[in-house]
């Protein structure tokens, strides 16, 4: 009989994964659902999108475990929101505290079978409400006198348990009003400082990741430093906070207006957010030394951080897990309930993080028609198996393409599955995605997706680095030729690919270097500004009707506007 077990999110960023007898057979986030970014606190659309997908009911569930942030009383049947499950199932549940979903989602997605594991994010759980105290060291804070939650955890796991050996608190104090910059989360957290300057910079737009693309534009220009590393324990300067964030932006205008002074305060906390992880990791690195760590948490998306931190040797093998954020925490609540509740060894690890349910080519006619697009002069439909070389032409001849294959990828980053690529030597292509399609800040980058067998030829560490979560330097020879995915200070946030990871998009670009001599494309998500990634056909047709899109293949379909299809 198979085994299921159920891990469910629902802090922000929420998500369900289903594991059928102990690997992921499903998983989804809210916002692919919703369509509405950072979505959560509730999971009634993602439950009901895996048990749909394997077939089941929840009776038919071994174990469900969940978590969310601040809270370990969570109802089933009232959370948020509506929920799936009612208070009658006999299925048990377990609630997990936060940085422990956290710890386990690092485990069970890494390769190793024994690691250090790393936490860093905003906030976790208060302390009176974490699960991993025993046998770790905590500094002695006043716990009983405020509201006291996680901002960084430390780790070992032995090949079968999760062991804690260093976590640290920060008060968290919402109401605070300091003279310019207001932590939404920990007082001291380095991730809650990160998100802070991200408000900061630009206004009421909320993602945190522009903050890193903005950072290269910037100088320091002599700042202090923002945070004091002492003891092993990290907390936020605020006396040099309150003299430099005194001009909070109040949207895109103002931004505009003041480039540079942002673009310094980005380059600011990211280089001392870099010295604060990197500081981290080698007092922790001092309680268990190791040489493969798994990391997760909000930060752990930090790919310049993660680059620095490889370069310091302290980490000899870094895993930072794609799915870092809150959307991550499933993957460690179904992880925990497999390995720790019912006590099954670790053994391999998913070979990819394309986890969303598959659409049939039924499916995508239904899209195709119901958009009027057949029959329709201004465009041309072909299903052909021959889609990856006519889409290789397509981008040879400097179309941009939506390219939909598969299930969708789990986590922040289109990996080949949900992605727009183009021709990364086109002069002017990042601006005219940026403008034209994606409708986002100019500043904004693009990732490389390149063959492993091919990225030593242009990259200086050549790093495998599926899941873009490692930048690297491109070298000085390519740095004119591709343009498109070059970031101001000379940086890629590659993407390796293998036939493995992705036969078809392995194939594409071994094809698109057939007919130009390049083995890169430009890759991005496919959405736009405000929007997540597409989950399902019609969206992505919806997407390529309302933008610069020149191409869109949905699995084995190819749509071109205005008949522009080379046959």
């Amino acid at each position: 009989m198979d085994t299921y077990v159920l891990g469910t999110g629902l802090s922000h960023n929420g998500s369900t994964v289903l594991l059928k007898n102990g690997n992921i057979m499903v998983a989804i986030e809210k916002e692919r659902l919703s369509r509405i970014k950072h979505d959560g606190g509730n999971d009634f659309d993602t439950v009901r999108y895996c048990l749909d997908f394997a077939g089941i009911t929840p009776a038919d569930l071994t174990l469900i475990v969940q978590a969310s942030n601040f809270e370990n009383n969570i109802s089933l049947s009232q959370y948020a929101g509506r929920r799936y499950f009612d208070t009658h199932i006999q299925t048990p549940v377990i609630t997990l505290s936060h940085h422990l979903a956290h710890a386990w989602s690092a485990v069970g997605m890494s390769p190793y079978h024994e690691c250090n594991v790393m936490v860093i994010d905003g906030a976790g759980s208060p302390y009176s409400q974490c699960l991993d105290l025993e046998g770790a060291m905590v500094p002695s804070y006043p716990f009983d006198g405020g509201m006291y939650c996680e901002k960084d955890s430390f780790y070992h796991f032995n090949g079968k348990t999760l062991i804690p050996l260093f976590k640290d608190f920060s008060e968290v104090k919402l109401f605070q009003h300091t003279a310019s910059l207001k932590l939404p989360t920990n007082y001291h957290s380095i991730g809650g400082l990160y998100h802070a300057a991200s408000h900061y910079c630009f206004g009421n737009l909320d993602d945190v990741g522009k903050l890193m693309g903005l950072a290269p534009y910037g100088g320091l220009n002599g700042k202090p430093t923002l945070f004091k590393l002492e003891n092993g324990l990290i907390e936020v300067l605020y006396e040099n906070v309150n003299i430099y964030f005194n001009r909070p932006s109040s949207g895109y205008d103002d931004f505009k207006n003041d480039f540079a002074h942002y673009a310094d305060m980005a380059r600011w906390v990211q280089d001392e957010t870099e010295k604060a992880i990197i500081y981290l990791f080698q007092e922790r690195a001092k309680l268990q030394p190791h040489a493969d760590f798994a990391y997760a948490g909000g930060v752990a998306l930090n790919a310049v951080a993660n680059h620095k931190l490889l370069l310091s040797g302290i980490v000899k093998n870094l895993y930072a897990q794609p799915a870092a954020g809150d959307n991550g925490l499933a993957i460690g609540c179904a992880y925990y309930g497999w390995h720790e509740v019912m006590g099954h060894p670790k053994t391999s690890a998913p070979a990819h993080v394309f986890f969303g349910q598959r659409y049939s080519d039924d499916v995508v006619e239904q899209a195709i028609a119901k958009a009027g697009l057949r029959g329709n002069t201004a465009f041309s439909v072909t299903q052909t198996a021959d889609f990856v070389a006519l889409t290789a032409t397509e981008l040879a001849r400097g179309k941009v393409v939506g390219w939909f294959q598969g299930g969708a990828e789990f986590g922040p980053r289109a990996l080949g599955h949900r992605s727009i690529l183009a021709d990364p030597r086109i002069k002017g292509i990042k601006n005219h995605i940026n403008s034209a399609i994606k409708f986002r800040e100019d500043f904004r980058p693009f990732a490389p997706s390149v063959r492993i067998d091919d990225v030593q030829k242009y990259f200086t560490h050549a790093w495998e680095s599926p899941y873009m979560i490692l930048i690297d330097e491109i070298k000085p020879e390519w740095k004119n030729q591709l343009d498109g995915i070059v970031h101001q200070d000379g940086t890629c946030r590659v993407q390796t690919v293998t036939q493995a990871f992705n036969a078809d998009f392995y194939q594409l670009i071994g094809d698109f270097e057939a007919k130009t001599g390049i083995g890169v494309l430009l890759n991005t998500s496919l959405n736009r500004k405000g929007m997540p990634i597409v989950e399902t056909p019609a969206e992505a047709v919806s997407l390529f009707l309302s933008g610069a899109i020149d191409v869109l293949v949905l699995n084995n379909f190819i749509i071109c506007k205005h008949h522009d299809l080379l046959l």
